[in-house]
């Protein structure tokens, strides 16, 4: 066998990395775990763990992403064909993940997130986007399997979420608590419920209005969409959106611009990848595992999320520098870039204006 590249050297010694944090968190609990501790039971030096994450916390929130991304679920049961099934089954494989006992929600290295978020504002507010994310996803969802004139259903999304999400840290603050059945009753009928409304535009006096233009559109190979977990390609007819962690809300207003039946592509960055990008391939992966479990393949949204931690994508669309504040978007048509926009509403602007 020969020598290992350094490249493989690294991902080696990123993967001894992940093992050790996620044992140390398990045992320790966030606030005591050390880094050391994590760099001797990976058999590694303290630097070498700092060379593959900036920090103790960037560290914990790629140990629960790597956990998130390993998740397999089954196909949702073809009985699910209504908003009350899917609520049903997206809450029955959330509260299987409950502790039962005080030992096992000890032993779970996520029982700390939610303190670590709310610990500081640089992670407090790309937190509470990306579960707007997860809500605009999962309304859309349910607006497919309600069928044509439907209401808007991203509000009841948000009930649904907050109720889980309250849930799931009540459990692992107090296991035994409550009946889970009973979390799921509740989900249930929250289907029932039909938000009044419909989805309102932006203002058009902070959207300025996307610009023709006559651009080669040379984007990367294959990209992994991280809702399916699957390569997909560029190419064709659509909109893509350049997004930092603190702009997702505006994710709705793009896929509701979009022409019909042309692609919506998500791209998520943020000017603090070491840290925030593994805090959203969390979220993004734990969406992916809801949708899988609660509704068929044919009412998942039009919008494919990407993950751009290194700008590569960002840069093919003309984003030269990206923070979490960025808001860019391009409408792609027959292999070119044919219109342009920039700030706020700037995937609203492209989608109905743009070519």
């Amino acid at each position: 066998m020969g020598r290992l590249t350094r490249a493989e050297v690294q991902e080696m010694n990123r993967r001894k990395v992940l093992g050790a944090a996620r044992d140390e968190f398990g045992e320790r609990g966030f606030r005591d775990a050390k880094i050391d501790r994590i760099a001797e039971r990976a058999g590694l030096t303290r630097g070498a763990v700092y060379s593959n994450f900036p920090g103790k916390r960037a560290l914990y929130f790629a140990v629960l992403a790597d956990a998130a991304g390993r998740v397999t679920v089954d196909s949702p049961p073809g009985s699910v064909d209504t908003v009350r099934e899917a609520l049903g089954a997206l809450a029955r494989g959330r509260v299987a993940r409950f502790p039962l006992s005080g030992a096992e929600s000890a032993e779970n290295p996520a029982r700390d997130l939610p303190s670590v978020v709310l610990a500081d504002a640089q992670t407090r507010e790309p937190y509470a986007q990306l579960l707007k994310l997860d809500a605009i996803v999962l309304g859309m969802a349910l607006e497919g399997l309600a069928g044509r004139g439907a209401k808007r259903l991203v509000p009841v999304a948000e009930t649904v979420l907050t109720l889980l999400h309250g849930a799931d840290q009540l459990a692992a603050a107090a296991p035994g608590f409550g009946d889970p059945f009973q979390v799921v009753a509740a989900c249930e009928q929250l289907g029932e419920v039909r938000a009044a409304g419909e989805w309102a535009p932006p203002h058009l006096s902070y959207v300025a209005q996307a610009r023709p233009v006559d651009e080669a559109w040379t984007p990367p190979g294959n990209v992994m969409d991280a809702l399916r977990g699957e390569a997909v390609g560029l190419g064709e007819d659509g909109v893509v959106a350049v997004l930092g962690l603190h702009r997702l809300e505006a994710v709705e207003e793009t896929v509701r611009a979009a022409p019909a039946g042309q692609s919506v592509t998500v791209v998520l960055v943020t000017g603090e990848p070491g840290e925030l990008g593994p805090l959203a391939r969390l979220t993004v992966a734990e969406l992916g595992v809801a949708l899988r479990q609660a509704f068929p393949r044919g009412v998942w949204p039009g919008v494919r999320v990407v993950h751009d931690e290194a700008g590569v994508l960002a840069g093919a669309v003309g984003v030269s520098g990206v923070s979490d504040a960025t808001e860019c978007a391009v409408r792609v048509q027959g292999g070119r870039v044919v219109a342009r926009g920039e700030g706020r509403g700037a995937g609203y602007a492209v989608g109905v204006g743009g070519g």
